[in-house]
């Protein structure tokens, strides 16, 4: 970690990144000006994509992003990214545990020394969301009620207590609200209360933030109580696009096929140019779809079918027996879903995505694939420069746990309004 240059100088407010992932949460602070001061995530992967895009985010404020596109292009190695002048590496790749506590304040307090950092403004994030979702619990004969996630939050109180910002931001599931039947969510409220901060939260949703993806989040919102402040009002966007619109131009491709770095099919939709989500400057990349076979390429036409002319999903029930895999035909009876191209949204998006593609079929017939790793990023709001380091399966794990950038960006901007 360099920790030695002292030519950073901090701009906008600072904030701390807890349970960073992939990046999707910090990626809206950073659109709206905020100085990340720490990453902490424990995914080697996903540590390696927050330093690449802390990069790109410095490499535009200096007006040099083109060193940045180099590298998407092929041009620069990560290596030398990573060493461009002036460089320095804001991302701790420690899982967040009471061991770990002390070193990561350790690191977290060397790094506001380098960006020249007295106090933390804000801190951001929520742990690990398995634990408190419902399908997750399902699974557990306990309903996650031993699962040591479910004391994470304690820790980022710790954090809260050894940093006190002004303001910060959990996000979860909508499962945590019933997990323990209520008792965890009262739990979690009563600590963050305890450590000198009055709370609230909302569940919101993705899609009232022009996001093309169904995706309810709970935004809990924490202020220090000697502040008068309050939880903000998010207003709706409403708008006429549909996911049509993050799919028009991209190249089409057979299961198993790629473009790693290549072009667009066309040129962009009106949706993709307002939102920022493709830019003139940008190239495609990682448009890359998982391999499939041919009894699972047949059911998917039959789903594709079935959506495209009577806007109905298919029931695995419903198949003919020989092309049947599982015996449970009641559990995950939906398991083969199409992305609707029609409606204003698509259904959740989720990790389980970097298991298999079944529950993410592409609309066209002609492809009968899953959607590839750019199209994942673009339901959740991703720009296209955005890139996810790791292999095929890291990248849609980082890209299905993420919060959408455009929904980030929102609520960034009502803490900025809070605390200026």
């Amino acid at each position: 970690m360099n920790i030695g240059v002292k030519s950073h100088v901090s701009k906008g407010l600072s904030v701390i990144d807890l349970f960073a992932g992939g990046g999707g949460l910090s990626e809206g602070f950073n659109m709206q000006g905020y100085n990340i001061v720490s990453y902490v995530e424990k995914d080697k992967h996903a540590c390696e994509t927050l330093l690449t895009r802390n990069i790109y985010w410095k490499l535009k404020r200096e007006g040099k992003e083109n060193i940045y596109y180099d590298y998407i292009k092929g041009l620069v190695n990560k290596k030398d990214l990573y060493n461009c002048p002036g460089s320095f590496n804001p991302v701790i790749n420690l899982e967040i545990s009471y061991t770990n506590l002390p070193q990561i304040i350790k690191y977290i307090r060397k790094n506001m020394t380098v960006l020249n950092v007295k106090n933390i403004d804000v801190f951001i994030g929520g742990p690990l969301c398995q634990a408190y979702s419902l399908v997750g619990r399902a699974r557990d004969p306990y309903n996650m009620e031993h699962d040591p996630r479910n004391i994470l939050y304690k820790y980022y109180v710790t954090l809260l207590n050894g940093f006190k910002p002004k303001v910060f931001v959990f996000e979860n599931v909508p499962g945590i609200l019933s997990a323990g039947k209520g008792k965890l969510w009262e739990d979690i409220q009563f600590y963050f209360r305890e450590a000198g901060y009055e709370v609230s939260y909302r569940v919101l949703d993705a899609s009232d933030f022009m996001v093309l993806q169904k995706r309810k989040r709970v935004i809990l919102i924490g202020w220090d109580k000697r502040l008068k402040l309050s939880y903000p009002i998010f207003d709706i966007i409403k708008h006429n696009y549909v996911v049509k619109d993050i799919l028009v131009d991209m190249p089409p491709l057979q299961p198993g096929q790629g473009i790693d770095i290549g072009n667009y099919y066309s040129s962009q939709s009106e949706y993709l140019i307002k939102t920022g989500i493709r830019t003139k400057n940008d190239i495609l990349i990682q448009h890359i779809t998982r391999p499939l076979n041919e009894n699972d390429r047949k059911i998917y036409r039959i789903a594709i079918n079935l959506w495209k002319k009577a806007n109905k999903r298919l029931m695995y029930s419903k198949l003919i027996a020989s092309l049947k895999t599982h015996k449970n035909e009641n559990y995950f009876s939906d398991r083969f879903k199409v992305v609707a191209d029609n409606l204003p949204y698509s259904h959740t998006l989720v990790a389980h995505i970097a298991k298999d593609g079944h529950y993410y079929i592409h609309p066209d017939i002609n492809q009968s694939r899953s959607i590839s790793v750019r199209e994942a990023a673009r339901l959740q709001s991703f720009p296209d420069n955005y890139k996810f380091e790791g292999p095929r399966t890291a990248q849609l794990i980082q890209i299905g746990n993420a919060v959408p950038p455009l929904m980030a960006e929102k609520i960034a901007e009502k803490i900025k309004e809070m605390l200026l």
